[in-house]
């Protein structure tokens, strides 16, 4: 009997070994099959993305405006101009008459402005013109206030006498002027009165310094003349870099041959399209992450600088302009290379990040598994703000640093509080 009793106990206990043995390997070969990661903390940053262009900040193509032989290129590629700065000229011998007469025109009319603007010539001769206008005035008028006046006048008469003709004077008595000769005076009194008007007009024009239109139209003649000349050169419209090439001395050109072109690399600028859905939330300033298929393992930064607002329609989509500056561009960027860009909308500081991937919907619920005792437990959360793959947790119920499942089964495999292979 004690002998059967021991026996019964050695079974027993073989058996709960068994089953302790089998049930840790259940254990292992249920958490081998999931892939874990470390919940952190960090900042979650939402972008909207669009590919575009570089281009620099401005640029010119450079044409010819008449035609002639060229004389003079005064640049070579990648020589670095001030504005203005003559880029080639003509030979004068090859221009046109009315450009090489432009530069007789020029002195002409620079020295009837510098006339205008320094000379006391024309004040003076206005004074003199109003002076003599008022003199002229005041005659008519005396002459014509004497009319209405009885007057008399000495004549000389001759008379016959046995000694000859005899001088002797008569005086004549006037009434009044007729009305004829009244006439004729006041219309000369008009006449004068109206020449000293003009007279103190001119005056007054020029008493405090040159007439701002006469000014005017004495620049515009000056300028007209130097345009014409200027015909027979190309300059730098802006401060930039020479960046092509398409004239060479000897060359016989015409009006709209191409001869340059320059570019204002200051600030180096890519333009993208953005969809309706995308633009309200980009706003100027937001800052922006650029890469270059052409630059590897290299990332630039950038700020929007400019916001379109009325969308462009393209088979059906309706797409709105961007336009974001490098900040950081360097050699290796250059105009017409197609950039990678991320307009960072919104960044939310010090959150507790869950991997979008390791959510599920059970129940109506989002819920993810943590990894405890090499086995995975269901735990419903609350999601808020979502971007690049990851969601801000705004429920309290996971820590930094636990295990969560990457890849939880599509059926939970541990309800709240459940055991192994439990659930609803």
């Amino acid at each position: 009997m004690k002998k059967t009793l021991i026996i019964i106990a050695v079974v027993i206990a073989v058996a709960a070994g068994a089953f302790f043995v089998i049930q840790n390997n259940a254990k292992k070969d249920v958490g081998s099959e999931f892939q874990t990661q470390k919940v952190e903390s960090g900042n979650l940053t939402a972008t909207v993305g669009a590919t575009g262009t570089v281009r620099s900040n401005q640029s010119a193509l450079l044409s010819w405006q008449t035609s002639g032989t060229v004389e003079h290129v005064e640049v070579n590629i990648s020589d670095r101009v001030s504005k203005d700065v003559v880029l080639a000229s003509l030979e004068n011998t090859s221009l046109a008459q009315n450009i090489i007469l432009a530069e007789a025109d020029l002195v002409s009319a620079e020295k009837a402005l510098d006339d205008l603007l320094q000379s006391g010539t024309t004040a003076a001769q206005a004074r003199v013109t109003l002076y003599e206008a008022e003199e002229a005035l005041e005659k008519a008028q005396n002459y014509r206030d004497s009319l209405d006046d009885p007057y008399e006048y000495d004549i000389i008469v001759y008379e016959d006498t046995r000694w000859g003709r005899i001088p002797r004077v008569k005086t004549v008595k006037v009434d009044a002027a007729d009305d004829e000769t009244i006439e004729i005076s006041e219309q000369d009194l008009a006449l004068k009165q109206a020449e000293h008007d003009d007279a103190l007009r001119a005056l007054e024009r020029v008493a405090e310094g040159p007439n701002e239109a006469d000014v005017t139209a004495a620049q515009a003649r000056v300028d007209a003349a130097q345009a014409t000349l200027d015909m027979a050169h190309i300059t730098a419209p802006f401060e930039g870099t020479i960046t092509q090439i398409d004239t060479m001395p000897g060359d016989q050109v015409s009006a709209g041959t191409l001869a340059f072109r320059i570019d204002d690399f200051s600030k180096l600028l890519v333009d993208v399209e953005l969809s309706e859905i995308d633009i309200n939330s980009v706003e100027l300033g937001q800052t922006v992450s650029l890469s270059f298929d052409a630059v590897l393992e290299k990332d630039y930064s950038g700020k929007v600088v400019e916001v379109g607002q009325i969308g462009n329609e393209v088979q059906g989509v309706i797409n709105f302009p961007i336009t974001v500056e490098l900040l950081d561009a360097d050699n290796l960027v250059r105009p017409g290379m197609t950039a990678a860009v991320n307009i960072v909308v919104k960044e939310i500081e010090d959150v507790i990040l869950i991997p979008n991937k390791a959510v599920r919907l059970v129940d109506g619920d989002r819920v993810v598994y943590l990894f405890e005792d090499d086995l995975p437990k269901m735990v419903i959360v609350r999601l808020g703000a979502s971007a690049n793959g990851e969601s801000v947790l705004v429920s309290d119920n996971v820590e930094e640093g636990a295990l969560i499942v990457l890849n939880p089964p599509s059926e939970p495999l541990i309800g709240n509080g459940g055991g192994p292979m439990g659930g609803r």
